[in-house]
């Protein structure tokens, strides 16, 4: 390469390099000025154009039901903002924005003359008026669009999603329990002024790692919404003060539907009184009344103590203990502890408890979950009262015994009851499945968990095989009884206190029904509680029909179908007490309760049904705790195993019938 070459590639380095060094000083020159020469003149352009800032309400998760309906959403509304210094012409605008929004013309002008450079005029208003006040082009106003809570389904399961306020905040229900979750991460909106002076409003998002979460509930929107039709028709026909029901499933303890009556309208939870938010069915305790038979019956079945078919004396419906009297609806004389539980007999239940002890029974209760919470997933619930052995006199041990002088919530009982329909679990409720954030993964899921277990599977099914006597004619809840479907349960009808006299009231009950469906293999644990009904006051007669009519309606929906041998015995036991009352009248009837029944078996054996009508054979297999088949109609003239066969390896009896000659 020549010389010169050499000199000119070299001068082209260094002028390259001159003016790449010359660059790089204008630029910290540059910077120099901005940043500390013009720092105060720059602060003023941006201080003039940025008019304020504000905290805008986070946007929050979705609820959904068990199949993924949406029972809360966030949907976009429009506000009106407006910057009081920036209107000239306060009373004309306050006029305008009057005939647009609603408000007094008053009220609009009080904020419009306020010494602020910012002010809320109106919040979350309708699409429709956002569009009109953008029209007015009115300086100094503006409109954005945010979030607000909306609740499709309304008064549906109310009160177990709660509400949020005017801020998105959680205030009830899971929105508050969940709130953190739920909520997502803040926005920031800074009001700038353009050129023209115009306001415009520039939303910042927040740098925030936070993410928004859903919730997926146990609930079924479909069962929740028949519960409440059915439990608020059940109210206003009684003129009742309220009620509760309640729909589990056993096997798990997912809560399906948890309804209240009185309801309210999350939408506009403002309308209505705080006290009307409240989920009772969780929060207020009450007498259970005789719906706690079935867990003495348990109890006493469980300690070996007694026998379905052991006998009590009934004192004709009068029973003087510790110098007071306790009083039966009807005049018994001996009836088995399966009758006791089927009529209700409070002496019979007293007698039943003495036999057991009050402290053992105390110590059952509990372990099905009574005096204490049952841990689930809602806020404000309450644990009852159970009297403890020394504070118990020779008269609050009688009472408790037909379930008067202790207190439970509607949820504890609902799942006792369900802990007799599992086969002898006690499952801790739940209504929150599980949580997924906004990428669609899931951070917590809940499923069923077993937190005792108070009876042994085999007594659970000898008392579910006697509580389906109560069900029947015979038995003090005809009316819960639902067409092809076997069907156990208890009632209850207790008096609840005078606050102002301290004793029990003449005039205010609370009326129960607890049972599950198909009894023998239970799908569906309901609830139904009505607090001070008028005019009919027991539990079979006001809580019964809300249980038949939400249990038909949800074994349909989840589709259980009925047994056709039930359907079918239904049909021919209506047609006998229609069309031959007389030979009705004779396969009806019920050996006198003060007699030894007939074919009394021998301890241990399969009695002889023969000679039986099929109210009789139902009775006393389900009393010894036997699953029964009926073909025919009449009395029974066969069955299978044979008369003496030992119970030890009998689980399930079939009868044939023929009408009498």
């Amino acid at each position: 390469m020549k010389l010169n070459e050499k000199k000119w590639i070299r001068f082209r380095i260094h002028l390259v390099s001159v003016f790449f060094i010359g660059g790089l000083i204008a630029i910290f020159i540059r910077v120099y000025q901005l940043q500390v020469l013009q720092q105060e003149y720059l602060r003023g352009i941006a201080e003039n154009g940025i008019i304020g800032t504000t905290t805008l309400p986070p946007k929050r998760g979705v609820i959904y039901d068990r199949e993924g309906h949406e029972l809360a959403i966030s949907v976009q509304v429009g506000s009106v903002f407006a910057h009081p210094k920036q209107i000239k012409d306060k009373n004309k605008t306050a006029q305008h924005l009057s005939k647009i929004l609603g408000e007094k013309h008053s009220q609009i002008l009080k904020k419009l003359k306020q010494n602020r450079s910012f002010v809320w005029v109106k919040r979350r208003i309708p699409q429709t008026l956002t569009e009109q006040v953008k029209a007015l082009h009115f300086e100094g106003l503006g409109v954005i669009t945010e979030t607000r809570r909306y609740y499709p389904g309304r008064e549906t399961a109310a009160h177990v999603i709660g509400f949020a306020g005017t801020d998105n905040q959680g205030l009830e229900g899971l929105e508050k329990k969940y709130d953190g979750l739920l909520q997502g991460p803040e926005e920031k909106l800074a009001f700038m002024r353009d050129a023209l002076g115009r306001p415009f409003a520039v939303t910042r998002p927040a740098t925030s790692d936070k993410k928004i979460h859903n919730l997926y509930l146990t609930i079924d929107k479909d069962i929740q919404y028949k519960a409440q039709q059915a439990l608020r028709a059940a109210v206003n026909k009684a003129e009742a003060k309220g009620g509760h029901c309640v729909v589990v499933d056993p096997s798990t303890g997912e809560i399906l539907a948890m309804a209240v009556v009185p309801e309210f309208n999350p939408n506009v939870f403002f309308q209505y009184k705080p006290y009307q938010w409240r989920n009772r069915a969780v929060t207020d305790c009450f007498e259970p009344g005789s719906t706690i038979k079935a867990f003495l019956l348990s109890a006493a079945l469980e300690e070996s103590v007694v026998s379905p078919l052991s006998q009590f004396y009934c004192e004709q419906g009068k029973f003087k203990v510790g110098g007071s009297v306790v009083h039966d609806t009807h005049k018994y004389g001996n009836l088995s502890v399966a009758d006791i539980v089927v009529h209700s007999s409070n002496i019979g239940a007293i007698k039943l408890g003495q036999k057991l002890g009050y402290r053992k029974f105390t110590e059952y209760l509990r372990s099905f979950g009574f005096g204490k919470t049952a841990d689930i997933d809602l806020m404000g619930e309450r644990g009852g009262f159970i009297r403890s052995v020394k504070n118990a006199r020779t008269i609050d041990q009688a009472t408790l015994y037909f379930g008067q002088g202790m207190t439970s919530t509607s949820l504890q009982l609902t799942m006792a009851m369900a802990a007799i329909a599992n086969g002898g679990k006690l499952m801790r409720p739940y209504v929150v499945s599980k949580i997924v954030d906004e990428s669609g993964n899931t951070t917590q899921k809940t499923g069923p968990k077993v937190v005792k277990k108070p009876i042994s599977a085999k007594t659970a099914r000898k008392v579910a095989a006697i509580l389906e006597g109560v069900t029947t004619e015979e038995g003090t809840a005809e009316q819960a009884a639902i067409e092809g479907y076997r069907v156990a349960g208890k009632t209850g009808t207790s008096q609840k206190v005078d606050p102002e006299t301290k004793s029990y009231s003449k005039k205010k009950y609370v009326a129960t029904f607890v049972g599950f469906v198909p009894s023998d293999k239970p799908r569906l644990v309901i609830m139904v509680m009505i607090d001070e009904p008028k005019g009919h006051i027991y539990g079979g007669l006001v809580a019964g029909p809300v249980f038949r009519e939400v249990g038909a309606w949800a074994l349909n929906h989840l589709r259980i179908n009925p047994q056709p041998s039930l359907l079918s015995q239904m049909k021919v036991q209506s047609a006998q007490a229609h069309d031959q009352p007389e030979a009705a009248a004779d396969l009806l009837v019920l050996p006198d309760a003060t007699a030894e029944p007939p074919h009394k078996p021998q301890a241990g054996q399969l009695p002889d049904f023969t000679g039986l009508g099929m109210r009789e054979v139902l009775k006393r297999s389900r009393a010894l705790g036997l699953k029964v088949f009926l073909e025919g109609s009449g009395l029974a003239i066969r069955q299978n195993p044979d008369p003496g066969s030992p119970l030890t390896t009998v689980q399930s009896v079939k009868v044939n019938f023929r009408p009498p000659m």
